[in-house]
């Protein structure tokens, strides 16, 4: 028996990234070919990964590494369905609901949203997570289920199958424990080899900086976006990006059935200011990338259109609308010491908390609690009385609000009126692509 000779050696490669030379395109495809079939050891990939950390990527590289990861498995496609599609990623942030009310929003004008999502890790929420505190509802759906779901209802959030980019659920996972992860180039790649192979004709991508943001600086949340839109518009998709502040939790309530129940307020026409307005702002631009610029986006909120479709696409993935949400049995809540105006709330810390009481997970198999999290009665700006409650803790296990508090100390402040608020500045900071 002949074994195949392999047209590079990974030595090479990794040496030539380390000494900062540009690879070519077949050294980019062979590359994470040969890493997928497990020809190269992940030792070696984990010494290509910092090398691209340490020295970077040109754009061309950085498109051959995406498509090389599209190439690693299967591609969707929508054209069969007769009607433009559009998605949304967001990098992740405390209190992230937007996907919640968005896709039905967006659906409703007969623009079909495939919202392919994911689970939570550590501080920031997964929409999965949230939408499975809804009793009956399901994640997984076999691709016949979503393209049904898509035509009938117009819109879907769902697992994504394990066929769409294995390199890049090989490479994340490497990533995670080599100290890689916020490398831009690999990022960058990740993100939208999962969403170009997932075949939507346009796709609004919500990059947030600030405390609970993935990047926390400003300038790399605008190089990522950046990244991701020359990347989208050269693999044909209509891509442009939000620039959104996430130094203070979105909304009014942490953790997943919380979360739920804050996105059918917004469905309802009402919700926080915040939710609504990045809400409309992504709908927007979902509409216009699809061709349906000049619809009233804030109409189908307030006139019940898209609680409507919210609903049906419960009922189509088993669940039931109108099930009571799970509710914590504990509950502990935080007062104002005295009188004045919240000037600080950091996201990070919030987020931290809500995770240490059961709304997040540590590993990918751990269970999350659905009624653990955290509702703020306060905003940074807001007026505030002595004794009034700043936010109240959810938990099942009373014995996990000590190290809750923890994780929050410090991380609020009440100062007299006039006093600068520190937020960060507004919710949507800038905004890049077509």
């Amino acid at each position: 028996m002949t074994t195949a000779i392999e047209p590079f050696d990974a030595v090479d490669l990794i040496r030539a990234k380390r000494d900062r030379r540009e690879l070519t395109s077949p050294e980019i495809a062979w590359l994470v070919d040969a890493y997928t079939r497990g020809y190269v050891a992940d030792e070696q990939m984990s010494a290509m990964t910092m090398a691209i950390f340490l020295n970077g990527m040109t754009r061309r590289e950085i498109r051959d590494l995406t498509m090389a990861m599209i190439a690693s498995g299967e591609r969707m496609d929508f054209s069969g369905l007769g009607k433009p599609t559009s998605d949304k990623h967001s990098t992740g942030g405390v209190g992230d609901k937007i996907t919640l009310p968005l896709m039905p929003l967006v659906a409703t004008f007969g623009v079909a949203v495939p919202q392919l999502s994911g689970r939570g890790l550590g501080h920031t929420g997964g929409t999965l997570d949230k939408l499975e505190s809804i009793p009956g509802w399901r994640a997984d759906l076999t691709n016949d289920e979503m393209f049904a779901q898509l035509r009938d209802v117009g819109g879907v959030i769902c697992a994504a199958g394990a066929g769409l980019a294995p390199a890049d659920k090989k490479l994340y996972a490497l990533r995670d424990i080599t100290g890689t992860v916020e490398a831009i180039p690999l990022i960058a790649s990740s993100i939208m080899s999962k969403k170009i192979a997932e075949g939507t004709g346009a796709l609004v991508l919500d990059v947030k900086f600030g405390s609970g943001a993935f990047l926390q600086d400003i300038e790399r949340s605008r190089e990522l976006a950046r990244t991701m839109v020359e990347l989208g518009e050269d693999a044909g998709v209509a891509t442009s990006a939000l620039i959104t502040n996430m130094n203070v939790p979105l909304g009014l309530t942490i953790g997943n059935a919380n979360e739920v129940r804050e996105s059918v307020e917004v469905l309802a026409g009402g919700g926080p200011a915040d939710v609504r307005e990045l809400t409309v702002e992504l709908a927007r631009e979902m509409l216009a990338l699809a061709g349906r610029p000049d619809v009233d986006v804030e109409a189908a909120l307030d006139d019940g259109r898209a609680m409507d479709t919210w609903r049906r696409s419960i009922i189509a993935q088993g669940g039931d609308p109108d099930a009571a949400l799970p509710v914590a049995r504990e509950q502990h809540v935080v007062t104002a010491e005295r009188d004045g105006v919240l000037v600080e709330q950091q996201a990070l810390p919030f987020g931290i908390a809500a995770w240490r009481l059961g709304a997040g997970r540590a590993r990918k198999q751990d269970p999350v609690q659905h009624a653990a999290g955290i509702e703020l009665h306060a905003k940074p700006g807001d007026a505030v009385r002595a004794g009034q409650p700043l936010f109240t803790l959810h938990a099942d296990e009373p014995a996990r609000f000590e190290r809750a508090l923890e994780a929050v100390e410090g991380a609020w402040r009440i100062g007299d009126a006039g006093e600068p608020v520190e937020d960060g500045g507004p919710l949507i900071a800038d905004r890049i692509g077509r």
